[in-house]
């Protein structure tokens, strides 16, 4: 609803803005107050058919209609400048004010009537080699003739703003920096991933330097500012996310970080990795939902799921789900292997990290990387790593209420869905209370035993939204749900659709993984 009335007063403004532009045009100005019958009247006075509003009508089209039009109705009334286009696509009301309070300026006439008219009649003079009168139309029209600079600087300018609408909305470049989802996506993956698939989100954070997610380059800082900043609002999907696929997701636990030259840090991994103590040169950033770290994990656990994984295996609602194909454990292997076989079986070894686990016989496989070992020699053992981790390390990171609990053998756990309603007791809080307050807004307190919520008492809480769980397929090698806990909704990017590039070990060094282009990046 808070959407709907932002977009509503945004309208009204720009139509208050053009009820002068009208009148100086010889139109009514109520008219451009009236939806519908305004976009007709604008598209007539710069020189289009009335039905060309009906582009208006179309997702993500509409913006660039809204872009070209805003320009042509400013060099309607004289205005060609670089800087006057700017503004009206910037905040075309500003402009609009301007030209309709200044008396001096005057509506000249549909400005696409008059570039038409020029391209046709330079067209006749070029063919019958009239210089005079080409010389009189390069003078009569000499608003219309643009510099080669600043052509340039145009279509520079609609490229960028082009491309940034295109990520923005519909498609979106990302590249694997992780092991987490080996054997499937591989570092150095470059991946599309549609936004549309699972609903378009509008832009929360409105101001931005095109083409960047969170950072500039050169550590210059965040790429944004805060505010203003719009709520959050999706647009209907394509489908809905189901078991097993691919997602790519804002980082529910990056709202606050601690910002390093090599990655950020939440706190439990600041806690779990130094203690808590701050590393040299780090900054603390608190990012909007937009504009926290892209992770991309595969959805195991959909909203409403009953979650549990016994020695690594995953089972939902009871019954154990099918495994991804290439899900990989920490295995332990008493020989040297050949690293050449090894790149062959696509076992990762190309990370320094990688080599010096392999120098001591530890690697990440799946179950085909293991047989094919274990088949070199009878006397080669390769035998799963058992992961003993500190007490609190898993979800919800409080030992009390998770004792017993590793990577490997975690669970029971409720996966909450919007309207649902869950009682609320000291050994169900810990799992909500991220929920109730960073991601649902609001106020949390125990007292005396009591639960209080927005400052009154309560036993139970009623999601907003719906919540999911996602895991790396390098199970022993993925910081995911097990860790953090759930996915907000409103953290979903979108849909992974294919690998257009893929460097090996993420260094075009090192070669280019041709087997990869164009393979899908939703297999399981």
């Amino acid at each position: 609803m808070s959407v709907l009335i932002f977009l509503i007063v945004l309208y009204i403004l720009l139509g208050v803005s053009m009820m002068k532009l009208f009148e100086k045009a010889g139109i009514p100005g109520w008219k451009a107050l009236v939806p519908g019958m305004a976009a007709a009247e604008w598209c007539k006075m710069i020189g289009r058919k009335p039905w060309y509003a009906l582009w208006f009508l179309f997702p993500i089209v509409n913006i660039f209609i809204y872009a070209g039009m805003v320009i042509d109705m400013v060099r309607s009334f004289g205005k060609h400048g670089f800087w006057h286009a700017a503004l009206a696509v910037i905040y075309a009301p500003i402009p609009f004010f301007q030209i309709g309070m200044d008396p001096k300026s005057t509506y000249e006439g549909p400005i696409l009537e008059r570039e038409r008219e020029f391209h046709r009649l330079h067209h006749e003079a070029t063919e019958k080699n009239d210089k005079l009168a080409l010389k009189k139309l390069d003078a009569d029209y000499a608003y219309l003739r643009k510099s080669q600079l600043r052509e340039w600087t145009e279509a520079i300018v609609f490229a960028v703003f082009a491309a940034a609408f295109i990520r923005m909305f519909l498609i979106e470049a990302y590249v694997i920096p992780t092991p987490s989802m080996e054997g499937t996506l591989k570092v150095g993956d470059f991946l599309f991933v549609s936004k549309a698939h699972y609903g378009i989100r509008t832009p929360m954070t409105v101001i931005q330097f095109p083409l960047m997610h969170n950072r500039l380059p050169f550590d210059l800082g965040e790429s944004y500012l805060k505010k203003p900043s719009l709520p959050y609002y999706r647009l209907p999907a394509i489908e809905k996310i189901d078991h097993n696929e691919p997602v790519v997701f804002n980082w529910p636990s990056g709202d606050s970080v601690i910002l390093t030259p090599e990655r950020s840090w939440d706190i439990y991994q600041l806690r779990r990795q130094t203690g808590g103590a701050l590393p040299p040169n780090a900054d603390i950033i608190a990012r909007p939902i937009d504009k926290k770290d892209h992770y991309i994990k595969r959805c195991v656990g959909l909203p409403g799921d009953s979650l549990q994984i016994r020695d690594g295996q995953l089972y939902i609602n009871g019954a154990a789900v099918q495994n991804p194909t290439h899900m990989q454990f920490s295995y332990k292997v008493n020989q040297p292997l050949n690293p050449q076989k090894l790149e062959e079986w696509g076992v990762s070894i190309g990370s320094e990290m990688d080599r010096k686990a392999a120098r001591d016989g530890y690697y990440f496989l799946d179950g085909e990387q293991v047989k094919k070992i274990k088949a070199i020699d009878p006397n080669i053992r390769a035998e799963r790593v058992p992961q003993n981790r500190p007490p609190g390390y898993v979800f919800p990171n409080d030992p009390k209420v998770t004792e017993g609990w590793t990577i490997d053998d975690f669970g029971p756990i409720y996966i909450p869905k919007k309207d649902a309603t869950v009682v609320l007791t000291p050994e169900s809080l810990p799992f909500y209370k991220r929920i109730i307050t960073t991601f649902e807004g609001n106020t949390l307190a125990v007292r005396d035993g009591k639960i209080y919520i927005n400052g009154e008492e309560t036993s139970t809480y009623t999601f907003k939204q719906d919540y999911f769980w996602m895991m790396g397929d390098n199970r022993h090698n993925s910081e995911d749900s097990r860790i953090w806990g759930y996915v907000p909704e409103d953290h979903i990017v979108g849909k992974p659709l294919f690998i257009w590039f893929s460097t090996k070990n993420g260094n075009i060094r090192d070669g280019i993984n041709w087997n990869r282009i164009f393979k899908s990046a939703s297999t399981m």
